[in-house]
């Protein structure tokens, strides 16, 4: 892009957008809040972190060890690491210079309670025959509560106390007066020795799936962002749509999309690709709400992009017992009409407001780019290709990695020096620890539903709430996993509505699991935008210098996709590839595109023109009626749809009310 600035102005720009930025993510990401000075500690987080990505780089090529000697490696040298860079009060990382005492004890502890299962693996075993001793007793007592405390420093408060009141339900169930929800009750060292030496507890599939493919593609993750692929997707979406009608905020979205394929965070994400965008759309003439909630909504839907997707895809991939392969195929095309109705959002606010895209002159040269840069996308064919031809995740992740690093070696200023490359190895560990902690905790729910049968009788609670009907089972279910959302991360989310709520509606309803898990996966993920706390919302208004709630509340309305298809995944499972059949699914397709057409519309209020208040409720039902795969029902939406057309089109009242009123009726 052109730019006429000096090189110094354009240096300092750069660093106060960085400083920004960072600011932002020690403020609305928890995972952000590390200590910096550490002193002589740095050497041993650098070790312990080296370490830890080449367990994993070596056990993902030869193969993993037993899954509860891997998880406890996995998860005790991320406990050692959390105590070391996260501080116990947010804050304090800016004024301390090293490592408090008190918290360097606690690191090794953790390791060493979590390094115990290895080392007396087979007394471990022996011990759900035989019992525990009173010393095992104590260190899984132990290791909870660490657990418990590291996953507060990394993830929050919220996802703690979810795990904390179902430890109370298993130990004081039996004085629940309701008899569906009462129990035996259970004794504290059988609550302690079953969350933590057993196989559906701490260490069970969520911190399997973890130890097993979650940090090789968060390791990916962070070698493709040291070959700046980042700049290459933002040049390349705006060299692809700069161009059109409101063409900053098209490239916005197609710059998150593509992002959305490296990166699983939220907040991560729209920080990142918000530092640059945002203030473009805004120099566009998008008010800061509206670039705020553009760059959020984008931004969040990276977890549920294909290949790489969110950490809970490949926990997901276990609890169905399916390949990865069937998990991306089922993800396209919802992932697609997600982008595709931001997207389209984003043109009819521009038409609204009559913004023209940007000149041919100040956008990259999508040839050129391609032709300097296409090598980058190399890694993420090759993860594709490894995946779709049978090999297992963990096979193509480590396939990626290499092609990364071979990528790598291409540009001078990505090429890696040891230097670098220890660098590479440390950051991919430091990244995995909030995931590592909150599936870990997850894990304690889990098994917390497993030992009390709290899964069947949820799946009675809901069925009898629900009087029977699906719709409103759904609706339950949606509700409770964007309140689980407001404070539970995206994984830990899933896992609870996938242990709890997922099986209710299959056994329930007899519906498709892949469409159900698919249904809870989204509405975890959008919880990141509903208001009242929706974090990445949060952090666009910080970078647009907009109201946090509005910037929400635009959020929700351009990815209305999210609030719309999960429900007809689940009432026809055609669009995640289930029971398939090419006519019925292009048909499908096509009608689901016009609907979201239609529902961008309505909720924007433009559609040829300036919308009434009674159009925007026809678009928004022709919309609805659109997306539903059904052929006489998307026939009628197509009506509904054209009625509309043809009223606009036969008036001229552009003026007749001020698009801004218009907007907000």
């Amino acid at each position: 892009m052109v730019n006429s600035e000096s090189p110094v102005t354009q240096t300092q720009q750069t660093q106060d957008a960085e400083e920004n930025a960072k600011a932002l993510l020690q403020k609305y990401d928890r995972e952000s809040n590390i200590r910096e000075k550490i002193g002589v500690w740095a050497w041993v987080v650098t070790f312990l972190g080296v370490a830890l990505t080449i367990f994993h780089l070596y056990t993902g090529y030869y193969g993993t060890f037993p899954s509860q000697k891997q998880g406890a490696v996995h998860l005790g040298i991320a406990l050692g690491l959390i105590f070391l860079l996260f501080p116990r009060k947010k804050g304090e990382q800016l004024i301390q210079t090293t490592v408090p005492w008190y918290d360097v004890i606690l690191a090794f502890v953790a390791m060493y309670v979590t390094f115990y299962k290895v080392t007396n693996f087979d007394e471990l075993l022996q011990g759900i025959t035989w019992g525990y001793s009173s010393y095992d007793t104590f260190l899984s007592v132990a290791g909870i509560l660490l657990l418990l405390e590291a996953t507060r420093r990394t993830v929050g408060v919220p996802i703690v106390i979810v795990a904390a009141v179902m430890m109370s339900y298993a130990l004081f169930g039996n004085y629940i007066p309701t008899r569906i929800l009462s129990h035996q009750g259970y004794e504290l060292a059988d609550v302690a020795t079953k969350l933590w030496y057993r196989d559906s507890g701490v260490f069970g599939t969520p911190i399997q799936i973890s130890a097993k493919y979650i940090y090789l593609f968060l390791f990916f993750g962070v070698m493709l962002v040291h070959t700046r692929i980042g700049q290459f997707f933002n040049d390349l979406a705006f060299g692809l749509t700069g161009r059109f009608t409101g063409g900053t905020a098209k490239a916005a979205v197609v710059a998150s999309a593509l992002q959305g394929m490296v990166s699983g965070s939220s907040v991560g994400n729209t920080v990142a690709s918000g530092s640059f965008t945002i203030p473009m759309m805004k120099n566009a003439g998008f008010k800061p709400e509206f670039a705020a909630g553009t760059e959020a909504s984008a931004s969040t839907g990276g977890q549920i992009m294909p290949p790489i997707m969110g950490a809970a895809a490949f926990i997901m991939m276990e609890y169905l017992g399916v390949s990865y392969a069937v998990v991306m195929a089922a993800a396209i095309i919802p992932a697609s009409l997600y982008f595709l109705g931001i997207f389209i959002g984003t043109h009819f606010e521009a038409k609204r407001l009559k913004i023209i895209g940007l000149p041919r002159s100040e956008l990259p040269d999508v040839k050129k780019q391609m032709l300097r840069y296409g090598y980058m996308l190399l890694p993420l064919i090759i993860i594709i290709g490894t995946v779709v031809i049978g090999y297992t995740p963990q096979r193509a992740a480590i396939m990626g990695i290499l092609a990364t690093f071979i990528v790598s070696l291409v540009r001078q200023e990505t090429r890696m020096n040891f230097s670098k490359l220890i660098y590479v190895l440390e950051q991919g560990a430091r990244v995995a620890l909030p995931v590592i902690a909150a599936v870990a905790t997850a894990g304690i729910i889990a098994g917390v539903v497993s030992m009390t049968g709290l899964g069947a009788k949820f799946a009675t609670s809901i069925i009898a709430l629900s009087g029977g009907h699906l719709f409103l089972a759904l609706f339950f279910t949606m509700i409770a996993c964007l309140v689980l959302g407001m404070g539970l991360p995206t994984t830990a989310n899933y896992v609870v509505t996938a242990t709890v709520a997922a099986p209710a509606l299959i056994n329930g309803f007899d519906l498709a699991p892949i469409a159900v898990h698919m249904f809870v996966f989204y509405f975890g993920i959008v919880a990141d935008i509903t208001p009242p706390v929706c974090l990445a919302a949060y952090a666009g208004a910080g970078i647009a210098g907009a109201n946090p709630f509005k910037s929400g509340v635009t959020a929700v309305k351009l990815a209305i996709a999210a609030f719309i298809v999960p429900y007809i995944l689940v009432y026809n499972p055609i669009l995640v590839m289930h029971d398939v059949t090419a006519v019925p699914l292009i048909l499908a397709v096509i009608t689901a595109i016009l609907g979201m057409a239609a529902v961008s519309s309505s909720m924007i209020g433009f559609y040829i023109r300036v919308s009434r208040k009674l159009e925007r409720i026809v678009l928004f039902a022709a919309g609805i009626c659109l997306i539903i795969p059904d052929l006489v029902i998307s026939i009628t939406g197509l009506a509904l749809l054209g009625v509309v057309w043809l009223l606009q089109r036969q008036r001229s009242d552009d003026n007749d009310q001020p698009a801004d009123k218009a907007f907000a009726s």
